[in-house]
């Protein structure tokens, strides 16, 4: 090579590091929180914590793609952690839900949104559900989706209502402003050990399910594990057509008699966490509850709830041809915090970047449903029937939760 051509040559040395060091970052999208309260370890903690700081899904960090610009909470307690994180990370603090979406301004100007409605200081009903304002603060980020003629990609936390009236009226919004929507619990998302992924068309014709903790909040999880699974069942989901709210000792009798087909299969899902060999079954149920849930095509599901145990949540699927239940443990212990929601937030984000639902917001329409038909039966003291809970929706053919 000549001397001229080789002087002509690029520089490739701390010049040009220097000069891609200095190339400004990919802009990142503008992520608004709208949440209840914002305390330590509260939904909204573990879940926009990880959004400011990374999330382990499968036991790798990955740092955020997206950006938290603002947050609105309703209800500021003791251990309020929004100034600290507002001047740590430059947010935005709104005093109201509009602000939050707006930056101050006319019309929105995030480019995705997190409603989170759980956890602060809210009533109960007497009947025990908890009266979370989830309809009437969501109500205001789809006025607002109205008002500036666009709309971004949703997430919202838990079930969308303890109402099914109220509940289906945002859905059904939401679905006619054609926004990607995501809801529901980090359940499905954690871990199985089993590791349990059923084929898209498994006959599934009973199940039994073994859960632990306050009806609302943690039945509601229960239920969410559970739809996860059967709603991959042949012919896909059609709905439920009866719930029925068993309590105390008639949980005994009813598992020996009308609900002897749900025995074996409880006790199977109940064996599937290590914890049960510590102690049997009804001693560990202090307040049992049974979950019946009459499917429209004939599935029949008992989800027993143990309170105040703190046995996992585990699931046992009668499939026609198989010996035994297909089963499996949901969030097994691991040396990681609360892994579960690395994988909520793995898809969240992911949901938020590219614009698709990584599940489909049916289920837990569908869930959210169920709970509260559930609590009408506890009213009525005994089976109600379930209008309107007849949801098509067909699951994904692929699905996604934490393998490590």
């Amino acid at each position: 090579m000549k001397r001229r051509s080789f002087l002509n040559l690029p520089v490739l040395g701390s010049a040009g590091v220097l000069a891609s060091a200095q190339l400004p970052a990919p802009k990142r999208m503008k992520v608004a929180a709208v949440v209840t309260e914002y305390r330590w370890y509260a939904h909204a903690d573990v879940i926009c914590g990880r959004l400011l700081g990374g999330y382990s899904a499968n036991n790798i960090w990955t740092p955020p793609r997206t950006q938290l610009v603002s947050v609105y909470r309703a209800q500021t307690p003791a251990n309020d952690m929004v100034p600290d994180l507002a001047a740590r990370h430059n947010l935005r603090v709104c005093q109201s839900i509009p602000e939050a979406l707006t930056l101050g301004g006319k019309k929105l100007a995030v480019d995705a949104v997190l409603f989170i409605a759980e956890q602060g200081q809210y009533p109960y009903n007497d009947v025990g559900q908890h009266l979370y304002p989830r309809f009437e603060m969501f109500s205001q980020i789809l006025d607002l989706y109205e008002a500036s003629g666009s709309s971004v990609p949703t997430y919202f936390d838990k079930h969308f209502s303890y109402d099914w009236m109220k509940a289906k009226a945002i859905f059904d919004r939401s679905r006619k402003l054609g926004f990607p929507l995501m809801a529901g619990s980090s359940v499905p998302l954690s871990l199985r050990a089993p590791d349990l992924d059923i084929p898209l068309g498994t006959p599934i014709t009973e199940v039994g399910c073994v859960g632990h903790g306050q009806l609302d909040a943690y039945g509601f999880h229960m239920l969410e594990a559970m739809q996860c699974l059967v709603e991959r069942r042949k012919g896909g989901e059609t709905g439920v057509r009866e719930v029925e709210m068993i309590e105390g000792n008639s949980v005994w009798a009813w598992l020996g008699g009308q609900g002897a087909w749900a025995k074996p299969l409880i006790e199977s899902a109940y064996a599937t966490d290590p914890n049960s060999n510590t102690m049997s079954l009804k001693e560990r149920a202090k307040d049992p509850v049974i979950f019946r849930i009459q499917y429209i095509d004939g599935l029949k599901v008992a989800a027993l709830m143990l309170t105040p145990s703190r046995i996992g949540r585990t699931v046992a699927l009668r499939v026609p041809g198989r010996r035994e239940p297909l089963r499996t443990l949901f969030g097994p212990k691991t040396v990681r915090p609360l892994p579960h929601f690395d994988g909520l937030v793995r898809s969240i984000e992911e949901m938020f970047v590219t614009g698709k639902e990584q599940y489909p917001p049916e289920r837990t329409l569908l869930t959210t449903g169920i709970l509260s038909y559930l609590f009408e039966s506890r009213r009525a003291k005994g089976p109600v029937a379930a209008p309107g809970l007849n949801v098509s929706y067909r699951a994904p053919d692929n699905v996604w939760y934490q393998r490590a």
